[in-house]
């Protein structure tokens, strides 16, 4: 008898890198496709070393690009030389691996890849994390063969954009995907209550200091039963540890967590900024939460992340110019002395999530590849 060699396996190229809120999906997206048998390939710029590193891709293409800040010309003419290398790159990148698709994740490090792809005439998706979207997604959505979204709602697009967008949901880690299955335990009337806090680095100096300060005010019956987990800045790391000892308030504080799963699997309450990655976990997770958008992001993109959430019923939004240690040490007390309200923004949480965002991105993929 004869036997046939094998088909070749088909070759993903994903476009990600800058931050984890775009490597994370499209890291999920990955161990998707690798587990129905493509050969993955990251295309990336050269600040995602720290975080690439348990990726699994055959291969890292390491391609040039830049961003410039608004209103400097000088800048934005130097970022698009540097991009335009890097598409020089990435078009030779490509022609050597000849890819099926090649999927995009939005931020400045995707344009090379994806631009390259599409001069040369290659299926192309585009994955939009937030409910507004990029400003390289909004570059590119026009040209790429399929746009693929996290949530209903996509500001900042076309109309023609929004009506041929896939709603997929935000890809997330499988540990986090395994907490969908797990139900969620209010706190009991005298046992301990557990607080996960997150946000260690991106304009987190507020988190960092006013949080320890709000939870020091609690009434004392509530505030010994806490039980707090803290992402914080490393330079508010010692003075975070001086107002919990002093508040007699058990604290376990660093600056990066690395098991999110098994804290959010024990969280009652989750504070955190409202990236995508985050508002996508807390709901795969189901667990209710104090979202706070970072004043700052590009198109108030966090706000209308937060807003998905809130609108379902499973967050409180705190909005920095409003926010004040007082008010939050209320919002604290009247959550956390409410199991009952917990438990049903913990459930209406669990409504907007799509824990097999990642499968069905795969599905997308699949069908537009060639």
């Amino acid at each position: 008898m004869v036997s046939l060699p094998a088909a070749p396996r088909k070759v993903a190229v994903i476009a990600a890198g800058g931050t984890g809120g775009h490597l994370f999906p499209a890291q999920a997206l990955a161990e998707a496709l690798i587990a129905r048998g493509w050969r993955i390939i990251l295309a990336t710029d050269d600040r995602v070393q720290g975080l690439a590193h348990a990726f699994p891709a055959e291969e890292i293409v390491t391609l040039e690009a830049a961003t410039a800040r608004r209103g400097d010309p000088i800048g934005a003419v130097r970022a698009a030389l540097t991009i335009l290398r890097g598409v020089a790159q990435g078009r030779g990148a490509l022609h050597r691996l000849n890819p099926s698709i090649v999927v995009g994740f939005g931020g400045y490090p995707s344009l090379p890849a994806l631009i390259g792809a599409i001069t040369q005439g290659r299926r192309t998706i585009i994955h939009e994390q937030n409910a507004v979207s990029g400003q390289a997604n909004r570059l590119l959505a026009p040209y790429v063969t399929a746009v693929a979204t996290a949530f209903p709602i996509l500001k900042k697009a076309s109309s023609e954009t929004r009506a041929r967008a896939v709603v997929v949901g935000n890809p997330v880690r499988p540990e986090i995907r395994n907490l969908a299955e797990l139900a969620y335990e209010p706190p009991g009337v005298d046992g301990e209550v557990r607080l996960l806090i997150t946000g260690g680095s991106q304009g987190a100096r507020l988190l960092s200091e006013l949080l320890p300060a709000a939870i020091a005010k609690l009434p004392d019956a509530l505030r010994l039963r806490l039980r707090v987990e803290q992402q914080t800045r490393p330079e508010s790391l010692d003075n975070a540890k001086r107002v919990y000892a002093d508040a007699m308030v058990q604290a376990e504080i660093a600056p990066f967590f690395r098991d999110m799963a098994g804290r959010l699997a024990r969280a009652h309450l989750v504070i955190g900024r409202a990236g995508a990655s985050t508002v996508s976990e807390v709901a795969v997770a189901g667990r209710p939460s104090i979202l706070i958008p970072l004043k700052v992001a590009l198109d108030d993109d966090q706000g209308e992340n937060a807003q998905v959430l809130a609108d379902a019923g499973g967050a409180e939004i705190a909005r920095e110019d409003a926010l004040t240690q007082p008010q939050m040490t209320r919002a604290l007390e009247i959550l956390l002395t409410n199991p009952r309200r917990l438990a049903k923004m913990a459930s209406a949480a669990r409504g907007v999530a799509r824990p097999d965002a990642a499968e069905r991105l795969a599905d997308l993929v699949e069908a537009t590849a060639r």
